[in-house]
C-alpha cells in the first residue's frame, strides 16, 4: 500500500525482506546500504532487540524514473529472523508493496526456511493478502558455500508456483541487486 505525498511528488513504497534468522537479509540491506550514493538514501535505522534486530532505510532511486511525475522513495525493511518475534513480523508486513523471500541455501537451514515461509503466508493472511497479490521475489543466498542444496531442490519446496528468483551471495554483493531490481520493477509496474 504505497504513500503518495503530495508536496515532495513522491511516491513511498514499503519493501520487505523477508526470512529466516540468519539468511542474509541484513546482509542484503547492508550491501544495498553501502552501494546508493549519499545523497538519495536516508539514515540506515537498527531497532535491536535482545537476540536479533530489523534494520530500515530509504532511498530514491534516480535511475527508475518516474511515476505519472511523482518520484518513487523505496524503503526496505528486514524481518526479525527468529519465529518468536512473530508480532513483529507481522507490524512490519503492514501496508507492503513487496516482499524478497531471502533463503538460506545451506542443508542445514532447510526446515528453517520452509517453516519461515509458511509464516510468512500466515502473516499475510491477517492482512487478507497472498503473495499472488503483491510483488514477490526469493533470493536463494549464501551459494557459496560448500553444504548447499539445489537451487532445483530449493525451487520445488519454496517455489512451486514459480516466481521470479534469484541465486545470490550477499556478503559479496552477488544477486542483490537483481533481485531488489525485480521486485522495483514489479512495483512500479503495479504502481502505473
Amino acid at each position: 500500500m504505497s504513500l503518495i505525498n503530495y508536496s515532495s511528488r513522491e511516491i513511498n513504497v514499503k519493501i520487505v525482506y523477508y526470512g529466516p534468522g540468519l539468511c542474509g537479509k541484513t546482509t542484503n540491506i547492508q550491501y544495498i546500504y553501502d552501494k546508493v550514493t549519499p545523497e538519495t538514501k536516508g539514515k540506515l535505522i537498527t531497532l535491536a532487540t535482545e537476540m536479533d534486530r530489523t534494520l530500515f532505510f530509504d532511498f530514491l532511486p534516480l535511475e527508475l524514473g518516474k511515476v505519472k511525475g511523482f518520484r518513487t522513495r523505496f524503503h526496505l525493511y528486514t524481518v526479525p529472523g527468529q519465529i518468536y518475534y512473530d508480532a513483529s513480523r507481522k507490524l512490519i508486513l503492514r501496508g507492503v508493496d513487496g516482499i524478497i523471500f531471502v533463503a538460506d541455501s545451506q542443508r542445514s537451514r532447510y526446515d528453517a526456511n520452509i517453516e519461515s515461509l509458511y509464516n510468512l503466508h500466515e502473516n499475510l493472511g491477517d492482512y487478507q493478502l497472498k503473495l499472488d497479490d503483491i510483488p514477490y521475489a526469493i533470493q536463494y543466498n549464501k551459494r557459496d558455500l560448500l553444504d548447499v542444496i539445489s537451487v532445483k531442490e530449493l525451487e520445488e519446496e519454496l517455489n512451486p508456483k514459480h516466481y521470479p528468483a534469484f541465486e545470490a551471495v550477499a556478503v559479496k554483493g552477488t544477486g542483490v541487486f537483481d533481485t531488489l531490481k525485480a521486485i522495483a520493477k514489479s512495483v512500479l509496474r503495479n504502481l502505473s
